[in-house]
C-alpha cells in the first residue's frame, strides 16, 4: 500500500492498520514478523550439527579472533569511549519514545524532496509493494546492497516468484547467493567459508571465470567485480536497506566497504530502500554519534570506506525515482515491551556475534533466523512473538561479553532473562525444570525445609567420587540439565554449619 507525501496521519503506522487493538505511541501494533525469522529446528538441534563440523569451528574462530583484535585496537584509541556508548544509548531511547513523530517527519520530508514513502505492516506487504514497484519500471531484475530488512522478508524468493531475479552486490553476499547458502554473520554473511571454499564456488557457478582462478584474495576480488560490474551497468533498478535514516532532512545513509553500495545507489534510474522503522535518527547532529560507534564496532576501523547519502531525488543526478518502504513487520510489538524494546536500539554491528562464546562454536545458520548471535536471540522471538524462537533465548551463557561490547549498551543478558521467563509463563503444562525450581522455591522459603535440603544434597558426594563436579550425564531427567552443564559436587558442609562452627562460643 502507499500513501502521499502529504498525509499527515499519524495513527495507524500503515495505513488502513484497524484503529482498535493493543496500542503503543498511538500506533496499532502490527502484526508479528514473519519472512525468514522463523527457526526451522530448535537451536539445540541445529547447534549440536554444527559443532560436529570442525572446518566451521575453525573458519569462525579465526574470523571472529581477527574481528576482535581490530576493533579493540581502534576503540582503544577513544579515549571517552563509554561516553560514546552512552550518548548512543541515550538518542536511540529518546527516538523510541517519540518514533511516530519522528517517523511522521521522515515521510513528510522524503515527500518534499521528491520520494514517495510505502508503509508496510508486514513481510507480505513489503514484498508486494517492492514486487510491484519494479515491475512498473518494466524490469525483470534488480542489483541489491546488503541489507538485513530484505533478507527479513524474504524478497529476493519474492521476487523470483514473480519473474525478477535479484543480483546481490556485496561480496560475502554474492558468495552466499552463489553458493545457494544462508548468510551467517550479520557484517560477514560468509564467515564460514574460507577461501578455498570461495574459490570452488565462483568455479562452479560465474560465468567466464578463469579456470585458473586461485584462492588469493585479490584474484577472488577481481573475479567478483568483473562478475559484477555487467550488472551494474545494465540495471535499472536497484534495491537498498538503510543504516539510518534522518528525519528532519528526509537523509538515508549506507555505509560499507566495498563500493558496490555506492554503484547501486548511483546508477539505476529507480531507487528502491526498505528500512525498518527503528533506524530513525531525529536529527543530522545524531549521525556524528552513531558513525563514530558503527564503524570501530563492526569492520574495526574508524570510518567507513564509503559512507553514502542522498535525499529523495535530484534532477539529471542519481536515480530519478525514489522510494522508501518503511517496514514494522512486528517492530511496534517490541515495542510495547518495556524491557524487549531495547533490542530495536541494535545498529547492526555485528560487535555482539564476534564476542559470543556460543556462536563461535555454533555459527550463525544454527540459530535459524536471518538474526543470529546475542542480538538475534533477542530480536527475533520479539519480533515473532517467543514461542515461534522458544530455543533462542536459551543460545546463551549469560556471561555478558555481548553487553560489554555493544556500541549502545543494549542489556542483551537481562533481554534474554526476561523472554526465557515469558517462555516458562506461557507453558500450560508444568515442566520438569519448571516443578523442580517451584520445589527449590518452597524449600528456599522455609528455613527447616532448606536445611534438610541442604545436608540431602550433601549425599552427591557420593556420586561425584572425590571429583570436582559430578558426572557429565546424570540419569533422565537430570541428564537434560548436565548434557550442557558442569554441576560442581557438594561440599563436605554447609555454609551455615561452617558458620556455625567457625563462630562457636
Amino acid at each position: 500500500m502507499t500513501t502521499a507525501p502529504e498525509r499527515t496521519d499519524p495513527t495507524p503506522l500503515a495505513p488502513g492498520a484497524p484503529r482498535s487493538g493493543t496500542t503503543f505511541l498511538g500506533l496499532p501494533t502490527a502484526p508479528r514478523g514473519v519472512g525468514h525469522l522463523r527457526g526451522e529446528r530448535p537451536f539445540p538441534d541445529a547447534a549440536r550439527d554444527a559443532l560436529r563440523d570442525g572446518q566451521l569451528r575453525a573458519n569462525l574462530g579465526h574470523a571472529t579472533t581477527t574481528i576482535r583484535k581490530k576493533r579493540a585496537a581502534v576503540v582503544g584509541e577513544v579515549p571517552d569511549w563509554e561516553a560514546l556508548r552512552q550518548a548512543g544509548k541515550a538518542l536511540k531511547t529518546a527516538t523510541m519514545a517519540r518514533l511516530d513523530e519522528h517517523l511522521v517527519e521522515l515521510e513528510r520530508r522524503v515527500g518534499e524532496r521528491g520520494g514517495t514513502v510505502h508503509w508496510a505492516r508486514d513481510a507480505a506487504e513489503a514484498n508486494e509493494i517492492v514486487t510491484r514497484l519494479v515491475q512498473a519500471t518494466g524490469s525483470d531484475e534488480v542489483v541489491k546492497v546488503k541489507s538485513m530488512a530484505t533478507q527479513e522478508i524474504g524478497l529476493n524468493e519474492a521476487l523470483e516468484a514473480a519473474g525478477i531475479t535479484a543480483h546481490e552486490t556485496d561480496l560475502a553476499e554474492l558468495i552466499v547467493q552463489l553458493g545457494d547458502d544462508a548468510p551467517s554473520h550479520i557484517l560477514v554473511p560468509a564467515i564460514h567459508k574460507n577461501r578455498a571454499e570461495i574459490r570452488e564456488i565462483f568455479l562452479r557457478t560465474m560465468p567466464q571465470v578463469d579456470p585458473d582462478l586461485t584462492d588469493e584474495p585479490r584474484r577472488l576480488a577481481m573475479a567478483a567485480r568483473a562478475h559484477l560490474r555487467e550488472r551494474f551497468l545494465r540495471a535499472k533498478v536497484a534495491i537498498s536497506g538503510a543504516n539510518f535514516a534522518v528525519a528532519e532532512t528526509g537523509t538515508l545513509a549506507v555505509v560499507e566497504s566495498e563500493g558496490n553500495g555506492r554503484m547501486c545507489l548511483t546508477l539505476p534510474q529507480t531507487l528502491i530502500t526498505v528500512m525498518g522503522i527503528e533506524k530513525l535518527v531525529p536529527t543530522w547532529r545524531d549521525l556524528e554519534v552513531f558513525l563514530q560507534l558503527l564503524p570501530r564496532s563492526s569492520t574495526g576501523e574508524r570510518m567507513n570506506p564509503y559512507t553514502s547519502m542522498w535525499t529523495g531525488v535530484t534532477p539529471g543526478d542519481g536515480p530519478q525515482e525514489f522510494h522508501l518502504v518503511l517496514l514494522d513487520n512486528g517492530r511496534t510489538a517490541v515495542l510495547a515491551d518495556e524491557v524487549g524494546r531495547e533490542a530495536l536500539h541494535c545498529i547492526r554491528c555485528s560487535a555482539c556475534l564476534n564476542v559470543c562464546p556460543v556462536y563461535e562454536r555454533a555459527g550463525g545458520h544454527a540459530y535459524g533466523s536471518v538474526y543470529p548471535g546475542p542480538i538475534g536471540a533477542v530480536l527475533s522471538p520479539q519480533l515473532t512473538g517467543v514461542e515461534d524462537n522458544a530455543s533462542l533465548p536459551y543460545a546463551s551463557s549469560l556471561c555478558g561479553a555481548c553487553y560489554d561490547a555493544c556500541p549502545v549498551a543494549i542489556d542483551i543478558p537481562s533481554i534474554l532473562v526476561h523472554l526465557r521467563a515469558e517462555h516458562v509463563e506461557a507453558q500450560e503444562k508444568t515442566t520438569p525444570e519448571g516443578a523442580a525450581f517451584t520445589a527449590l522455591a518452597t524449600a528456599m522459603s522455609h528455613p527447616r525445609l532448606w536445611h534438610l535440603a541442604q545436608r540431602a544434597a550433601t549425599l552427591g558426594r557420593f556420586l561425584a567420587r572425590g571429583k570436582p563436579t559430578l558426572p557429565a550425564v546424570l540419569p533422565p531427567p537430570a541428564s537434560k540439565w548436565t548434557r550442557s552443564r558442569d554441576l560442581p559436587a557438594p561440599p563436605r558442609e554447609t555454609f551455615t554449619q561452617q558458620w556455625a562452627r567457625e563462630h562457636r562460643r
